[in-house]
């Protein structure tokens, strides 16, 4: 008989959280930075999602660009290199 596969799952833990947290994420194609990005998760009602969705839709631009400007109105750098 034949040894079954092993089954992988969908996302294994970090071996070290603080290099995860540190590691670059894919690159952005239109954005003046330096590669490196941060995945942030919010938990929001069903509904705020559907609004979120729709606005993103009725712009023209994916939820993710419009939630990455309003961020940054919203929390313009004070100084370079300071992100307080």
């Amino acid at each position: 008989m034949s040894e079954p596969a092993r089954r992988r799952g969908f996302a294994a833990r970090p071996g070290d959280p603080e290099q995860w947290i540190k590691a670059a994420g894919p690159a952005r194609r239109d954005r003046e930075t330096d590669g490196f990005t941060a995945r942030l998760t919010i938990d929001v009602t069903p509904e705020l999602r559907g609004r979120i969705k729709i606005a993103a839709f009725r712009r023209g631009i994916t939820v993710a660009d419009m939630l990455r400007d309003l961020l940054a109105r919203e929390f313009p750098q004070t100084s370079e290199g300071d992100p307080s």
